[in-house]
């Protein structure tokens, strides 16, 4: 019988004569032994359970919880915070219109005056400071016509027109800027400037120089009618119209982009007007997908 198993049963007090023999033969036998009577020897002290209790429910008693009286506070603070930000955002967000290349629209203002955008052009105004400030920021070109009532401004890179009740259209692109009045009286104000236009009249900025006017005979600018008119212009920025309203791309060179062109373009068929533009300047054209080159005959 190997240690383990003599040891088990010496301590189940479960040796036979023979056993308890080979386990006094164990070479640990006196450390066993010596070990055994210490364990019968040990006492455990006493302890008072009803005591120990009393002591320790004392220290248990649940505590007052305490009453945190800011923290509804700070959420109404909070809601409020997060209303003021709703409010602020909706009452400063600009109303933006844009029209894409060979497209226009109305528009209606707060105060029922009318814009209509021209191709490839934005709009942006507040319709909740409509009230106190009739605003717009225009890039492009566009036909107004304001109601009657306090200042009415519109903005752009070049100037800013001011008007109290009229019809004015105005166009302001790649260096172009003209305001042409058709009605009432427009305020033009320029580089600290203001110029005066009277219906019939306008003002126009070609490449930072101003130039004189004839005239207005139509009753609306033309491009409601389905065409552009250009008096003496430089041939980049009449370029620059067929590209709005026939989405293409339109190289030529440098020399002939300078070179100035009166006449009209039709919106409405690409070649007819490359022909009204080449003809009167001695070019030809050649297309290729959505590219146009014009060079000289």
């Amino acid at each position: 019988m190997n240690r383990e198993e003599l040891i088990k049963k010496w301590l189940d007090n479960n040796l036979n004569a023979e056993e308890l023999k080979a386990f006094e033969q164990l070479e640990d036998y006196k450390s066993l032994i010596l070990i055994d009577n210490a364990l019968k020897s040990f006492k455990s002290p006493d302890f008072a359970v009803d005591s120990h209790y009393e002591h320790l429910k004392s220290k248990l008693k649940p505590k007052k919880a305490k009453v945190n009286w800011y923290k509804p506070l700070l959420r109404i603070a909070a809601i409020l915070a997060l209303c003021f930000s709703v409010y602020y955002y909706t009452t400063t967000l600009d109303t933006k219109v844009n029209t894409q290349i060979a497209t226009q629209t109305n528009v209606e203002l707060p105060d029922h005056s009318s814009v209509v955008l021209n191709a490839n052009s934005s709009i942006a105004f507040n319709k909740s400071k409509w009230t106190k400030n009739r605003e717009v920021k225009l890039n492009g070109e566009a036909f107004f016509k304001v109601a009657k009532g306090q200042k009415f401004d519109v903005i752009t890179e070049s100037a800013v027109i001011s008007v109290l009740g009229t019809q004015f259209n105005v166009k302001e692109r790649h260096n172009y800027f003209e305001v042409t009045c058709f009605e009432g009286l427009v305020g033009v104000k320029v580089n600290g400037d203001v110029v005066k236009l009277n219906p019939k009249q306008s003002i126009k900025i070609i490449d930072g120089k101003l130039l004189a006017n004839e005239k207005e005979i139509a009753a609306q600018p033309s491009w409601l009618r389905g065409e552009s008119n250009f008096k003496n212009t430089p041939l980049k920025h009449v370029i620059t119209e067929l590209e709005n309203y026939y989405d293409i791309k339109v190289t030529v060179d440098k020399a002939d982009a300078l070179r100035l062109f009166s006449g009209s373009i039709t919106h409405k068929n690409l070649d007819l007007a490359l022909q009204s533009v080449t003809i009167p300047l001695n070019l030809s054209y050649s297309k290729s997908g959505t590219s146009i080159v014009l060079k000289r005959e």
